[in-house]
């Protein structure tokens, strides 16, 4: 088995926690690789060396058919090495070094036990939606899925409209900041904070969330993930961007874009002792009573 490490510079990396997945490395006697950002932080703060064989780029290129990619950092950590996946059908773990964090839900603390859980395959494997987007990009994506969410939203002070389409009928034009289109997954990231459902990941369903809407009558609204949605950008006194998770593309005035349910998930990988809904309640703190 060969672990697929990835993690990011701006991470706060110590060498005692990097000395403990290498040694949980060891010790399991797993084989692994390691992005090139990284590669570099181990050799800065440890002192060893990752040998040029097990150094990747901005894609992983081909592995075993029992690889796991391991993410140590927050949620956009995670996303970022999705990114790099390039829709390959590898699980991805993530560890958790950031804060909220709803992807990364294994804890930095028993480094050991996560990895010796993944060597011996007590590992639970989840399929998570993933959307793929065509359309007016200002330069071409080096890949065109997103995990958790694609979005349209203002740059700057201008008010942007938003023509949102569901299978060829009109849904609404949004005016305002922009929309966002999320997956079941992404349900917790972008769509959350701009006021949209929570929605469990085996939902067979994308949501579509007005960001800011100047009519306040607009809500978010659920359809099914068999759906294509069409984005029409209105933007003559205000400048746009798009985005694919955390990937930024600036666009203008009259770009057009369709998003769709990709044909093959992305493969999420979480301890056994680990649900969905016991990060939902304990990263919201739901249930605590908060009275005295």
């Amino acid at each position: 088995m060969e672990i697929i490490l990835f993690s990011r510079p701006q991470i706060a990396h110590t060498a005692a926690e990097i000395g403990q997945i290498f040694d949980a490395l060891r010790i399991f006697g797993l084989e692994y690789s390691v992005n090139e950002e990284f590669a570099s932080t181990v050799e800065r703060l440890t002192g060893e060396r990752v040998a040029p064989e097990r150094i990747y780029g901005q894609a992983v290129g081909k592995h075993p058919a029992d690889a796991v990619m391991v993410c140590y950092g927050g949620d956009g950590t995670l996303l970022e090495g999705v990114h790099r996946l390039q829709g390959a059908p590898i699980p991805v773990m993530g560890i958790n070094a950031g804060h909220l964090g709803f992807l990364t839900g294994a804890p930095t603390a028993g480094m050991e036990r996560i990895f010796g859980e993944i060597a011996a395959g007590r590992i639970e494997v989840e399929p998570r939606t993933l959307l793929t987007v065509e359309g007016s990009f200002s330069e071409a994506p080096r890949s065109p899925l997103a995990l958790n969410e694609f979005s349209v939203q203002r740059r700057g002070a201008g008010m942007i409209s938003v023509e949102t389409c569901v299978n060829g009928q009109m849904v609404a034009t949004y005016h305002g900041d922009g929309v966002i289109i999320s997956t079941p997954t992404g349900s917790t990231a972008y769509s959350l904070s701009a006021g949209g459902p929570v929605v469990a990941p085996q939902c067979a369903c994308l949501v579509v969330t007005p960001i800011a809407p100047h009519n306040l009558t607009m809500r978010p609204v659920v359809v099914p993930d068999s759906s294509t949605i069409s984005l029409y950008i209105r933007a003559r006194r205000a400048d746009a961007f798009v985005t694919l998770d955390n990937r930024t593309y600036p666009v203008g005035e009259g770009a057009s874009f369709t998003v769709r349910k990709a044909e093959r998930p992305i493969f999420l990988a979480v301890p056994h002792n680990i649900s969905f809904y016991d990060t939902l309640r304990n990263k919201m703190m739901w249930g605590i009573d908060i009275r005295s």
